[in-house]
């Protein structure tokens, strides 16, 4: 049987814990979690990141994550805790749903991405 993007979106969502917009800012600055964004590199040039956000494109992520890869980012820490983030949540949730398979344990999508998270007046740093 074929999916489509809405069958994939609602097995995330299934699984997938997500953060509000108030709750990604009252974590933003804790350092017992790491944002992580998802968006490609050229909305991060044209928006800019969240201040102190690692960027791992959802393109690489699962290279960036597992520890055999030769793309292998360390931030990537099975005993860390993540916020992941893209640019209104669809990516993320369904970033989350693979980092969970690969492994990680805390992690959890931003509700509204990037857009709700500026819509916030959240700090937003260039790229």
């Amino acid at each position: 049987m074929k999916k489509g993007f809405k069958d994939y979106m609602a097995e995330a969502n299934a699984c997938v814990e997500s953060c509000s917009i108030q709750d990604a800012l009252h974590l933003h600055g804790n350092a017992d979690w790491v944002f992580i964004d998802v968006r490609d590199a050229s909305e991060l040039a044209k928006e800019g990141k969240i201040p102190g956000a690692v960027h791992a494109s959802r393109g690489l992520l699962e290279f960036k994550i597992d520890p055999e890869s030769p793309m292998h980012d360390s931030t990537f820490d099975p005993n860390k805790r993540f916020v992941f983030y893209c640019g209104t949540g669809g990516r993320s949730a369904l970033a989350v749903q693979r980092a969970l398979e690969m492994g990680l344990k805390q992690v959890v999508s931003m509700a509204g991405g990037f857009s709700a998270w500026k819509a916030a007046d959240g700090p937003v740093e260039s790229s």
